[in-house]
């Protein structure tokens, strides 16, 4: 019995690899003594059937046309797949397999050579060799894919994760240089991403107008938080002044919050902007300290007062410590709204959750947030592990509290800087100079 070789099999995928021919040039694989293995003439007559397809659909689908690693034919073969014809349905299943293997990849190009001279007179539709062709198969697509995994996080991610910013909703690519003037947003999907402390002053604030407050002021160890620490979780996390000053290196920040003075659109204002980046934007003693002060100095100078939130809630590292910074800040805040009578616009953005939305978070004259942002006191997980119920998807998001009346506007970033404008004027704030905007 003349035999259908791999040998002739190869030469053709050879052919298909120049990309010249198109799905009907199958012709060659077709075996010269039909008659003698039923098998593979039902094969010959499936690829005739094949090539009698309507051109409109099969011309943007022909696997000869794509490298044998592309995705992009499996579903149109799939579609093929009537299942009523075993010999069909291995034959399509056996080219999706090879078209995610590269078999002119220098890594397995040795490997299939040998392979192919080796079943060069054996039959693939033979019960004796079918167990074995289809296990290596699976076995160099599965090294192959491996490989490609591998390389792709040791060089892609690595190399050039300078230039890229995945969005934490689509998780698509953002190109770095342009993100900023996007102003964080996602060209994809338009989801906000998280912003630094810095860029949201660049965003709201006056170019040359920036005047920080207290930016030498920086936590220490209050309560000896890694006294009675074992050595062994010492040495994994590093000691609370460890921590502090790894991401004082890492943000070139010293703190979790940023204050200061400013202008907006020529509106003198005084600002606060938290920095999630910063141990979560947690706020400690240092953190209420420089809160504080700002809001002070806005009561004696009659300014209007913009603190935009971001945290985690309290330092844990600071105990009760970190707990009194809400009532101390509540206390200046009274003094502030309820004596002084000026505005305060408090800014919730993602996420915003513990002991900053319990206190100075949710007491703004006029409440903002941003969409899509989480926004909670106690966050989901916590939730459900204490109180033993399951916690509704979105229920802690911007859109959902907003019908709840939990803010007074959801505003984008693109549009805060004006919207808050417009807020000053309202309130009888005007810009210094007449010409701005």
């Amino acid at each position: 019995m003349e035999r259908w070789g791999i040998h002739s099999f190869q030469k053709e995928f050879e052919r298909g690899c120049g990309l010249n021919k198109s799905l009907g040039s199958l012709g060659p694989i077709q075996n010269t003594s039909e008659s003698e293995d039923p098998n593979r003439k039902d094969t010959v007559k499936n690829i005739q059937s094949w090539e009698d397809c309507d051109n409109s659909s099969c011309s943007n689908h022909s696997f000869l046309r794509e490298p044998f690693y592309s995705y992009r034919t499996s579903s149109y073969l799939t579609n093929l797949v009537t299942g009523e014809d075993p010999n069909r349905k291995d034959t399509v299943k056996n080219i999706q397999s090879w078209e995610d293997c590269d078999m002119y990849d220098p890594q397995y190009s040795s490997s299939w050579k040998n392979h192919i001279q080796s079943w060069e007179d054996c039959d693939m539709y033979d019960p004796q060799y079918s167990s074995s062709w289809k296990n290596h198969l699976h076995g160099c697509i599965e090294s192959y894919l491996q490989s490609q995994i591998d390389s792709s996080d040791r060089d892609g991610t690595k190399k050039y994760k300078h230039l890229w910013i995945q969005c934490e909703n689509c998780y698509l690519l953002n190109y770095k240089k342009f993100f900023k003037t996007k102003m964080n947003l996602c060209e994809h999907c338009g989801y906000h991403v998280k912003m630094s402390s810095s860029d949201r002053i660049e965003l709201l604030i006056d170019p040359g107008t920036w005047d920080p407050m207290d930016d030498d002021m920086v936590s220490l160890d209050p309560i000896q938080f890694d006294s009675e620490d074992s050595e062994e979780e010492e040495e994994e996390e590093g000691t609370y002044l460890e921590r502090i000053d790894f991401y004082q290196r890492k943000t070139g920040l010293t703190e979790a919050v940023q204050t200061g003075i400013g202008q907006l659109n020529g509106i003198p204002v005084a600002i606060g902007v938290m920095d999630f980046q910063f141990i979560g934007g947690s706020m400690g003693s240092a953190v209420g300290e420089k809160i504080t002060r700002l809001i002070e100095h806005a009561t004696n100078k009659f300014l209007p007062l913009i603190i935009v939130c971001a945290s985690g809630g309290a330092r844990m590292q600071e105990g009760s410590l970190s707990l009194m910074q809400m009532a101390k800040i509540s206390s200046a805040l009274y003094e502030y709204q309820s004596k002084k009578r000026l505005f305060y616009v408090s800014i919730l953005t993602s996420p915003t959750t513990g002991g900053v939305t319990a206190s100075f978070g949710m007491l703004g004259d006029i409440i903002i947030a941003e969409p899509h942002a989480y926004i909670a006191f106690a966050g989901k997980r916590v939730i459900e592990e204490t109180l033993k119920i399951t916690v509704p998807e979105g229920s802690q998001e911007t859109e959902y509290l907003f019908e709840k009346g939990l803010f007074d506007l959801i505003v984008p970033r693109n549009l805060l800087k004006s919207a808050l404008s417009e807020l000053f004027q309202l309130h009888a704030l005007f810009p210094l100079n007449e010409n701005s905007n």
